[in-house]
């Protein structure tokens, strides 16, 4: 039986221009689920991404503080889990985050123009919390699939492209020949881990949304594979992030 872990990035940079980068405490989220997997003689035999940069730098930050805690007396085994250096090796594109500007912009056709977002967000007493507001119905006018034509990726495309990154990592768990009761971890985003959850639940879109929203920064979802049997055994697990306080829970 093969274990896949689901971790989401660490939180990376809501509101800014670049929201594709990991923020320092995003950094620090995935060193932290590094060293509970390490102390906890957690086996990690194989680690992928996506090709966005907050998802494989997650797994840098990951591995690198996992190598560290990783010492001679312990039962981990000492073969790389991921070649840092050799990207071709580990990154999925098919794990990759939909288009969430694409989604923003579609959804009211003034926010083709930035300066009509600007200030529409200034005008609010809590402009962080009035772009949460535009942001969750632009979500949900993308996942009623009503509006399919307009997008670059519509709900059902990313929903199936979901399904098919499941499948590309149960391939490349095959190909890499692991022992049996191995753990291939996967650092993805919230958009395909709700949508592989609401799949293996057999529930639609608006359950995936609702995951979506509840997923918290480098928590994990767990899933077995045996022989074509596939089953959820948890979602968003995220104890690792209380070893330091509450302070590093955080669903950005």
């Amino acid at each position: 039986m093969t274990t896949i872990l689901l971790a989401r990035h660490g939180q990376a940079s809501f509101g800014q221009e670049n929201y594709d980068q990991l923020s320092e405490l995003g950094g620090k989220q995935a060193q932290m689920l590094g060293q509970h997997y390490a102390t906890t003689q957690r086996r990690i035999d194989a680690i992928f991404t996506g090709s966005l940069v907050r998802q494989q730098d997650s797994a840098h930050h990951f591995w690198q503080r996992y190598q560290s805690f990783v010492d001679s007396d312990s039962n981990i085994s000492s073969k790389p889990a991921i070649d840092i250096s050799a990207p071709d090796s580990y990154v999925l594109p098919q794990f990759d985050e939909f288009n969430h500007k694409d989604v923003f912009i579609k959804s009211n056709p003034a926010f083709m123009n930035k300066g009509a977002i600007a200030a529409e967000i200034a005008q609010a007493e809590v402009p962080s919390m009035r772009l949460a507001e535009l942001f969750d119905s632009a979500m949900q006018r993308w996942h009623a699939g009503g509006n399919d034509g307009d997008y670059i990726e519509s709900w059902s495309q990313f929903n199936e492209r979901a399904k098919q990154a499941l499948e590309q990592v149960r391939l490349q768990a095959a190909n890499l020949n692991l022992e049996r009761d191995s753990t291939v971890l996967v650092f993805t985003s919230g958009g395909i881990i709700s949508a592989i959850t609401a799949q293996l639940l057999q529930q639609g879109s608006s359950t995936a949304y609702q995951i979506n929203k509840s997923l918290v920064n480098t928590g994990v979802t767990s899933i077995t594979l045996k022989a074509q049997s596939t089953r959820l055994l948890s979602l968003n697990e995220y104890s690792h992030l209380f070893a330091d306080g509450k302070r590093f829970v955080t669903w950005r």
